[in-house]
């Protein structure tokens, strides 16, 4: 079967490979389900392991297949499988068990272990690919309604948990009822963080860079969501005119905007980081003016990654109520289709150079 790689170490690595079709019985206890690869999304994260910013092969391989936003549908599965069976759409979940006590209790995206281990990602092969196979706790099965924008679970798990650490979080208050919140960024992350905040009936302001109108704040306004542009006022400012927020998602990609977010945020509000930064950016902060307000006011920073199988699962629940409210909103965040793995260089091009891109995926056999 045909996979794309990098070669991790080496900047722009990205090929094509042939491995040998997997099988189910490569799970033990017949535990193997095989899924032919529909969909795979790709964002910053694959692009960033292209760069050789990070990254790392499975043992016994030069290469990494790339891609954990996969979604397909099952061809096969192991004899004690018994809650898919083959004609299922599903998703698979990206981190896979360490050794820390996380990990044995079936949360590994909090475990403390310094190895990760990453499908797609590091050390393991990703599902931009043909065909994968994968042991059943892993395979989450999606609605048939939601076959058109199943490709997006994976990036809404990163919201659902980092909503839901927020609020288990504030449980430490008994009684804890966000009204207000922001989410900076219009990206993928931060539509879809308007969006969870908004089936949560809170009211949301989302900040990007861009004046509108556009896309993103159509889309974001179309959820009764406002846009603000950070070129008119800063998130900071923005607050001291109109009240603090309860709740503050960050989805920018860039660190220094933490700390204005900090200043933004009302007492016994919570800051959810969900920005991925390796740089090395330096800015000045009222560090003692932010502590203090931390302090006396119960403030909380909590970051969120990847996530398992919990968040997944809550994500498909929150997909379809979209669906069911919103009608095609979901569709309309998957901007830019490449058809077939052989044009695997155009999903870095519109990566790196597309315009009014939200969602670049793949259409791994081009039917779709």
């Amino acid at each position: 079967m045909r996979a794309v790689a990098v070669k991790p170490g080496i900047p722009n690595s990205a090929h094509l490979v042939e491995m040998p079709k997997p099988k189910i019985d490569e799970i033990a206890d017949g535990r193997g389900v095989l899924v032919k690869v529909l969909r795979v999304g790709v964002d910053g994260t694959d692009k960033e392991i292209n760069a050789a910013e990070y990254g790392a092969a499975p043992p016994g391989f030069d290469f990494l297949v790339i891609g954990h936003e996969g979604f397909g549908v099952v061809e096969e599965v192991g004899a004690n499988v018994h809650e898919l069976r083959p004609g299922d759409h599903v998703v698979a979940t990206v981190r896979r068990p360490g050794h820390s006590i996380y990990d044995l209790i079936g949360t590994n995206d909090m475990t403390t272990d310094d190895t990760y281990f990453e499908r797609g990602i590091n050390l393991r092969h990703g599902y931009l690919s043909e065909h994968y196979v994968e042991d059943a706790e892993y395979v989450v099965k999606i609605p048939r309604g939601l076959t058109d924008v199943g490709v997006l679970l994976e990036p809404m798990t990163v919201v659902q948990k980092g909503v839901t650490q927020a609020y288990e979080i504030q449980r430490r208050l008994r009684v804890w009822k966000p009204k207000r919140a922001a989410v900076l960024g219009a990206g993928t992350i931060g539509l879809l963080a308007t969006l969870v905040l908004r089936l949560r009936g809170i009211e949301v302001v989302t900040f990007g860079r861009n004046a509108r109108p556009h896309l993103n704040s159509d889309l974001i306004e179309e959820l009764g969501a406002k846009y603000v542009s950070t070129a008119d006022v800063a998130v900071r400012e923005y607050a001291e005119q109109n009240g603090a927020f309860d709740m503050i998602f960050e989805a920018t990609g860039f660190s220094p905007i933490v700390f204005d977010a900090m200043q933004a945020l009302a007492k016994n509000g919570v800051l959810v980081l969900s920005s991925v930064t390796g740089g090395d950016r330096k800015v000045e902060i009222p560090a003692d003016k932010i502590n203090l307000d931390f302090v006396l006011g119960n403030r909380v920073v909590v970051g969120t990654v990847n996530a398992n199988r919990e968040y997944f699962e809550s994500g498909v629940k929150d997909l379809s109520v979209a669906v069911l409210e919103y009608g095609d909103w979901l569709s309309r965040l998957l901007t830019h289709r490449v058809k077939g793995l052989e044009n695997y260089e155009k999903l870095f091009e519109y990566l790196t150079n597309g315009r009014d891109v939200i969602k670049v995926y793949c259409d791994v056999n081009g039917s779709m």
